[in-house]
Protein backbone atom coordinates (compact mmCIF):
# COMPACT_ATOMS: atom_id res chain seq x y z
CA UNK A 1 0.00 0.00 0.00
CA UNK A 2 1.50 3.42 -0.95
CA UNK A 3 2.34 5.98 1.69
CA UNK A 4 -0.31 8.61 2.28
CA UNK A 5 2.14 11.23 3.52
CA UNK A 6 4.46 11.38 0.52
CA UNK A 7 6.81 14.35 0.30
CA UNK A 8 5.71 16.96 -2.17
CA UNK A 9 8.05 18.05 -4.88
CA UNK A 10 9.53 21.49 -4.54
CA UNK A 11 7.63 23.84 -6.79
CA UNK A 12 9.80 25.60 -9.33
CA UNK A 13 8.86 28.80 -11.12
CA UNK A 14 7.98 28.40 -14.77
CA UNK A 15 10.89 29.25 -17.06
CA UNK A 16 9.15 31.57 -19.52
CA UNK A 17 11.87 31.14 -22.15
CA UNK A 18 10.91 27.45 -22.32
CA UNK A 19 7.18 28.08 -22.64
CA UNK A 20 7.04 30.43 -25.60
CA UNK A 21 9.28 32.46 -27.86
CA UNK A 22 11.55 35.16 -26.49
CA UNK A 23 12.85 38.18 -28.39
CA UNK A 24 16.60 38.60 -28.80
CA UNK A 25 18.67 41.21 -30.61
CA UNK A 26 21.30 40.17 -33.14
CA UNK A 27 22.86 41.78 -36.18
CA UNK A 28 20.78 44.95 -35.75
CA UNK A 29 17.44 43.09 -35.81
CA UNK A 30 15.02 41.58 -33.34
CA UNK A 31 14.52 37.83 -33.54
CA UNK A 32 11.91 35.56 -32.00
CA UNK A 33 13.61 32.52 -30.51
CA UNK A 34 11.81 29.35 -29.43
CA UNK A 35 13.42 26.32 -27.82
CA UNK A 36 12.46 22.98 -29.31
CA UNK A 37 12.91 19.94 -27.08
CA UNK A 38 13.20 17.52 -29.96
CA UNK A 39 11.08 14.95 -28.12
CA UNK A 40 7.89 15.42 -30.11
CA UNK A 41 8.96 15.70 -33.69
CA UNK A 42 6.59 18.18 -35.30
CA UNK A 43 8.99 18.48 -38.23
CA UNK A 44 8.06 15.12 -39.67
CA UNK A 45 11.44 13.54 -39.00
CA UNK A 46 13.28 15.98 -41.26
CA UNK A 47 16.96 16.74 -40.87
CA UNK A 48 17.61 20.50 -40.64
CA UNK A 49 20.75 22.46 -41.53
CA UNK A 50 22.12 24.80 -38.87
CA UNK A 51 23.15 28.15 -40.43
CA UNK A 52 25.75 28.67 -37.70
CA UNK A 53 27.91 25.62 -38.38
CA UNK A 54 26.40 24.24 -41.62
CA UNK A 55 25.96 20.85 -39.94
CA UNK A 56 22.83 18.72 -39.76
CA UNK A 57 20.39 18.86 -36.86
CA UNK A 58 19.13 15.30 -36.59
CA UNK A 59 15.45 14.64 -35.83
CA UNK A 60 14.87 14.50 -32.08
CA UNK A 61 17.79 16.82 -31.27
CA UNK A 62 16.98 19.77 -28.96
CA UNK A 63 17.61 23.08 -30.76
CA UNK A 64 16.19 26.59 -31.27
CA UNK A 65 13.96 27.96 -34.03
CA UNK A 66 14.61 31.59 -34.94
CA UNK A 67 12.57 33.99 -37.12
CA UNK A 68 12.35 37.78 -37.59
CA UNK A 69 10.38 39.31 -34.71
CA UNK A 70 8.86 41.98 -36.94
CA UNK A 71 6.65 39.34 -38.52
CA UNK A 72 7.85 40.10 -42.05
CA UNK A 73 8.11 36.89 -44.04
CA UNK A 74 6.61 33.54 -43.40
CA UNK A 75 7.44 29.98 -42.55
CA UNK A 76 10.34 30.09 -45.01
CA UNK A 77 12.11 32.68 -42.85
CA UNK A 78 12.40 30.35 -39.85
CA UNK A 79 15.85 28.95 -39.21
CA UNK A 80 16.74 25.98 -37.02
CA UNK A 81 19.98 26.43 -35.06
CA UNK A 82 21.90 24.21 -32.67
CA UNK A 83 21.43 25.88 -29.28
CA UNK A 84 25.20 26.23 -28.84
CA UNK A 85 25.58 27.79 -32.31
CA UNK A 86 22.84 30.34 -31.60
CA UNK A 87 24.43 31.19 -28.24
CA UNK A 88 27.84 31.64 -29.94
CA UNK A 89 26.56 33.64 -32.93
CA UNK A 90 28.26 36.84 -31.77
CA UNK A 91 31.68 35.18 -31.61
CA UNK A 92 31.99 34.14 -35.24
CA UNK A 93 32.35 36.24 -38.35
CA UNK A 94 29.08 36.53 -40.22
CA UNK A 95 29.14 35.09 -43.73
CA UNK A 96 26.72 37.55 -45.26
CA UNK A 97 23.28 36.62 -43.99
CA UNK A 98 21.77 33.93 -41.81
CA UNK A 99 20.73 31.96 -44.88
Amino acid sequence: MPRANRRRRDERPIALDRVGPTTQEWDGRSWSVRRVSGVSDGGGGRTRLCPGCSQDIAPGTPHVVVWPADGVGGVGDRRHWHTSCWNARGRWHARGSIR
